[in-house]
């Protein structure tokens, strides 16, 4: 005999078997036929749902061959939820607390929705069990893109639907804005901001662009045949974070004892490796096609980092220490000893 195909409008298993429950609990007596019709899958399904409520769920379920449909021998008042291990409470913690890297971005909202309608079908034991451990973890995200909501969804729908898009786009540091018209492979959260890796029609490459610096997308109706050998692992992988370059440097940058601290026990890229050196202090290699975003992430060290190479990106950092020793020579005491700042409160020091 053929097998049934499911159709893809089939409701979800969990959703079919509160369906069976909502049905026998209001004495409606279902059976298979009537549940796989309304539900829209085969009646082997529906009679493999009821078994698990009835054998692993046990859910009081039996058969009356009068009625021709199921019903509870006796009162059940409410829809017994998932239990769930420790680990998996924890997960679902850490899931619901990632939220807050959303928070006042337009994701905030749906995802709070889509957490209060997962919760109610976990069992007592584990929803106490993540109320009790609410005020254990927490996300303190750092300046989240503030993403638009609207242009999010038509780019999104975009991608799956492999439906060609224009927009408008404005480079980094860009005044004006110009139109793109591209094919939508892959949507990527680096670094807290959401970017759009397509295929731009007029310029024949792949680009890079973020959500933040994109207006207007307007899907063509026109659709294309995604790549099959693309993969975004890939692409990104010579990147710190998201620009791509066409060279190949192995950048190598020694911390003082204080940054290696910071440094130790973090995945700043695939290729890193870290050597503890005698003074306390480290050295962090990498393999980088761009030194353009690794200028900005070592000057953000301050004089905690020092780079050994390339010399390309010593020679960039040297040239960005002139311009900031030029920009605040005016605010530098011109005294032969100028002692360090004290630190901001006296637990600075521990706490970082």
């Amino acid at each position: 005999m053929p097998k049934v195909q499911e159709s893809i409008h089939a409701r979800p298993p969990w959703e079919r078997m509160m369906r069976i429950h909502e049905q026998m609990q209001s004495a409606r007596y279902p059976n298979c036929n009537q549940l796989a019709r309304e539900t829209e899958v085969s009646t082997r399904t529906i009679k493999r749902d009821i078994d698990f409520m009835k054998y692993r769920l046990e859910l009081p379920i039996e058969y009356d061959s009068r009625r021709y449909g199921y019903y509870y021998s006796r009162p059940v008042d409410h829809f017994p939820g998932v239990p769930m291990t420790e680990e998996e409470i924890l997960s679902l913690l850490v899931a619901q607390k990632a939220i807050a890297q959303y928070r006042g971005t337009p994701f905030e909202a749906p995802l709070k929705t889509a957490f209060r309608k997962l919760t109610p079908h976990l069992d007592d034991p584990s929803r106490v069990s993540l109320l009790g451990l609410d005020g254990c973890l927490s996300f303190r995200p750092f300046a989240p893109a503030d993403a638009n909501q609207a242009v999010f969804n038509i780019v999104a729908v975009a991608v799956l639907k492999h439906q060609a898009v224009r927009f408008r786009y404005r480079k980094l540091g860009a005044r004006r804005e110009v139109p793109r018209h591209v094919h939508p492979y892959h949507l990527a959260c680096i670094d807290n901001h959401w970017y759009l890796i397509a295929f731009d029609l007029d310029r024949r490459d792949l680009r890079t662009f973020a959500l933040t610096r994109l207006s207007r997308p307007r899907p063509t109706g026109k659709r294309f045949p995604r790549p099959p050998d693309f993969n975004a692992d890939e692409y990104l992988r010579g990147c710190l974070t998201v620009h791509r370059g066409q060279r190949d440097y192995e950048v190598v940058v020694e911390f003082n004892p204080w940054a290696t601290d910071l440094i130790r026990g973090r995945k700043w890229h695939e290729s890193q490796q870290l050597h503890e050196l005698p003074n306390g202090g480290s050295r962090l290699s990498m393999r980088l096609n761009s030194i353009t975003e690794m200028e900005r992430w070592v000057l953000s060290w301050g004089a905690h980092a020092t780079v050994i190479r390339p010399r390309a990106l010593a020679l960039r950092i040297a040239r960005a220490g002139r311009e900031l020793t030029r920009r605040y020579a005016g605010q530098i005491p011109a005294t032969a000893d100028n002692p360090p700042e004290p630190p901001e409160s006296p637990g600075e020091l521990f706490q970082l």
